[in-house]
């Protein structure tokens, strides 16, 4: 059973790299690091993450997964989904996931996600981290076209530990399911319950030089992206950047 014990920080460069630090000196699964500001906070692709004070949700958790390790990636799509649920449950707002692991509401990304393994004394670890954009402040004023906030949807001042409390929750139920007989099976179908992305959506994937585009036909078992092309070519995707494209 998935036991949480929480961490505090004023201030850290990266909740990831804390969490990291910690598991690699031997720390048990459930240890979870917040930081109320992050000074070098990363997203995916070593981007930076803006992480100031108090106007973000900055955590990480470690991981310590039984299962196979080829379905290791299905770990971010659980965090997405703990964060979807986390976010209804604490503000009742209702968002969408972005194949893999973005939170957005009308197309304006509200969350992040990025897990990334560490080798520990006991065996390799995952620390997954998740930024949720609580207030305006959040990300420069240059990112507004992408970017939203709890406060900007819902017009409210958000309780950072109402939603901390709901996260904890929401993460050890479905790493629960995850673990369980059939529970990869069950994160897939869950995701795909929440995700507009998941099938019949027009997308635009780019991954270093090359670019596909076409229809999302649902996921492989290991959380791979399915995607049809316009010569009817399924190809199978497991990175890159993906962007919702309009019908001709």
């Amino acid at each position: 059973m998935f036991n949480p014990q929480i961490l505090h920080f004023n201030s850290l460069p990266s909740t990831n790299l804390e969490a990291a630090r910690r598991a690699a000196e031997g720390a048990a699964e459930g240890l979870s690091v917040v930081a109320s500001e992050q000074t070098a906070g990363r997203g995916r692709r070593q981007r930076q993450w803006a992480s100031p004070l108090g106007a973000g949700l900055y955590f990480s958790v470690i991981l310590r997964p039984q299962f196979e390790q080829s379905l290791w990636p299905l770990l971010t799509l659980m965090a997405a989904l703990a964060a979807h649920d986390a976010l209804l449950a604490a503000f009742s707002l209702e968002t969408d996931i972005k194949w893999p692991n973005d939170i957005l509401v009308n197309e304006k990304k509200l969350c992040g996600i990025l897990a990334e393994t560490v080798d520990t004394p006991s065996g390799r670890a995952v620390v997954v981290g998740i930024g949720i954009n609580l207030t305006q402040n959040a990300f420069p004023p240059e990112l507004e076209t992408i970017a939203t906030s709890v406060e900007a949807v819902t017009g409210a001042s958000p309780e950072l530990a109402n939603l901390l409390a709901a996260l904890v929750r929401e993460l050890a139920t479905h790493y629960d399911v995850l673990n369980g007989p059939g529970g990869n099976a069950e994160i897939i179908r869950e995701w795909c319950m929440r995700s507009s992305y998941c099938e019949g959506k027009m997308i635009r994937v780019t991954d270093g030089g090359e670019t596909v585009v076409g229809t999302t036909r649902g996921l492989e078992r290991d959380g791979a992206l399915r995607v049809e092309t316009d010569d009817g070519e399924i190809r199978v995707l497991r990175a890159g950047d993906v962007s919702s494209v309009r019908p001709h």
